[in-house]
């Protein structure tokens, strides 16, 4: 697990969106995994900027989201269906049609929920998944005590959940109580795999998924087990972890591995005749 800590979280929050960024200029038919939610925005914006910028299309890239909430139409103004248009897909030249959530207005939700898995399969799997992380450890909407290798499923909120989302519906108690979300096992079939989180609120959650036992308590700590896993943190996320110095003195600042990597090959020692 890589874990960049960064002095602001502007700095984090751009470094992600430069990371979707860079995967879809790697590959133009790049398949990404997006979450929600308010810091998400920031990334987006960033994403959307930096694509006008530097003229990347997104007309060949296909996207999956994380979750939706079960019950709620496409069309719902607190779908997940509508953050994702208005935050990103009309604002780039993604074609609707390549993209993808789970649909909460189903009358079958196994169904759908096979039906998604199938999707992401046919699409040849997640190049790169976009995470976030709930105070209680959650990615997603796998809650604690959600199965390591659950597949995409409805899973009922925890109060905690839905009173941090009840700024998005005009009451608390509209919060849909379930959602239909890419289960633990989902996420870890991605490629690779990048969590965003921001502040100190954020802190004790990172500080288990990251240095922690792997647990179901904790569900984002199964991303330990990724081959791939890069966490973006700013400070106040990264008061609580116990070896901060040491991934600091890894990548300073978030700084990527570069010509002062202490594992980098020895230089060549110069010919001699």
């Amino acid at each position: 697990m890589k874990v960049l800590i960064f002095p602001t979280a502007s700095e984090a929050i751009a470094s992600v969106a430069d990371r979707v960024l860079d995967e879809v200029k790697r590959k133009a038919s790049a398949v990404l995994g997006l979450a929600t939610g308010g810091t998400m925005e920031a990334v987006y914006d960033r994403l959307v900027l930096r694509a006008q910028v530097d003229d990347v299309s997104f007309a060949n890239v296909k996207s999956f989201n994380l979750d939706e909430y079960w019950g709620l139409p496409p069309d719902h103004p607190a779908s997940y269906h509508t953050y994702m248009r208005e935050r990103l897909f009309e604002r780039i030249d993604i074609k609707l049609a390549n993209t993808r959530l789970p649909r909460g207005d189903r009358t079958d939700a196994a169904a759908e929920c096979r039906a998604y898995e199938a999707a992401i399969a046919n699409a040849g799997g997640i190049d790169l998944q976009l995470l976030g992380i709930g105070r209680n450890g959650h990615i997603g909407f796998n809650e604690p005590t959600s199965s390591l290798a659950s597949r995409t499923r409805v899973k009922t909120l925890t109060e905690a959940t839905r009173q941090a989302n009840a700024a998005f519906f005009d009451r608390p108690e509209h919060v849909p109580p379930c959602a239909l979300t890419m289960g633990i096992g989902t996420i870890l079939d991605a490629r690779a795999c990048v969590l965003l989180a921001i502040g100190s609120a954020k802190s004790a959650a990172v500080a288990k998924a990251i240095e922690g036992p792997v647990a179901a308590t904790c569900p984002a700590s199964a991303l330990q087990l990724h081959g791939d896993m890069t966490m973006v943190l700013d400070r106040e996320a990264a008061v609580g972890l116990t070896l901060i110095d040491y991934y600091q003195s890894v990548h300073p600042d978030g700084a990527q591995i570069g010509a002062g990597d202490p594992c980098a090959p020895p230089a060549a020692s110069p010919a001699t005749d």
